[in-house]
């Protein structure tokens, strides 16, 4: 596998698989945890997400760092991302979505020696308030922290009414089930994780398989089921009232990709096989 690391290359094991990505390191790093954004043509939506980052002065508690999927619109162009103390743009060159991005963010962030890393989705959809508090809990020693709009002090608005079905009856309860840990928003992308859950052997979570959603899906199962600290964060989550939806999830083959991974992590599918 060809190294895509441009520094602290030597610090990779050689057993990750991950996929080929580019490194701009805009500042050195700062502090001890850092804030990972995926994103993939988001336009105006992520420039309205960092400015209001950057408003809350969040660059100043963590390393803020751009995991792009490969846009074309503009939006990670170095002016762009500049202005709102951004410390790094990855962009992944080679194939996957999603979960591809995410080992990409992981591995970087664990090779530059992060304790911990926040995620959280680039559509502008979530509060970015709540950031602190993802922190907070990594100090505080939990490893694995979800963001839920269903507990109190969470909110929710505008979110269509099958995918609020989909997450509260179908998606969280097979999570739960399999993890044997209750959650109620399992398919919300703020999170938080550390580096010593992601570094477990038993969970190995830099793997080809992890290609589209499933890798979300698996570090909620894994975490309490190998004992970790694990608990729920309120956040909100704000749909717009008009026009479409921001997703990368559409149609009929896009929900029943999701649902055929999603009991493919429920039934062990992606667990290592030593385990």
């Amino acid at each position: 596998m060809s190294n895509p690391f441009t520094q602290s290359s030597s610090s990779e094991p050689t057993e990750w698989e991950l996929p080929t990505f580019t490194v701009s390191e805009f500042a050195p790093r700062r502090h001890a945890y850092c804030i990972g954004i995926p994103i993939i043509n988001e336009g105006e939506r992520i420039r309205a997400q960092l400015q209001r980052m950057y408003d809350l002065g969040l660059h100043k508690f963590a390393d803020i760092v751009i995991a792009d999927g490969g846009s074309t619109d503009g939006s990670t162009d170095r002016d762009q991302l500049a202005p709102f103390g951004i410390r790094t743009l990855l962009t992944k060159t080679g194939k996957g979505k999603l979960s591809a991005q995410l080992r990409m963010f992981f591995a970087y962030a664990i090779t530059q020696g992060y304790d911990g890393m926040v995620i959280i989705d680039g559509n502008n959809k979530d509060g970015v308030d709540a950031i602190p508090k993802f922190l907070t809990a990594l100090e505080q020693g939990w490893d694995y922290v979800q963001g839920s709009r269903y507990i109190p002090g969470g909110e929710e608005k505008n979110t269509p009414l099958s995918r609020k079905i989909a997450v509260m009856f179908i998606h969280a309860p097979v999570i739960s089930l399999a993890a044997r840990h209750r959650y109620t928003d399992t398919t919300n992308g703020f999170r938080a994780v550390s580096r010593r859950f992601l570094l477990d052997s038993k969970l190995q979570p830099f793997r080809d398989v992890f290609n589209t959603y499933n890798l979300h899906y698996y570090l909620s199962v894994m975490a309490p089921r190998l004992g970790y600290r694990v608990k729920e964060l309120p956040v909100s989550r704000v749909y717009p009232a008009e026009g479409p939806t921001p997703s990368k999830i559409k149609g009929f083959k896009g929900e029943w990709h999701v649902l055929t991974q999603l009991f493919k992590t429920a039934l062990g599918f992606y667990r290592p096989s030593s385990n």
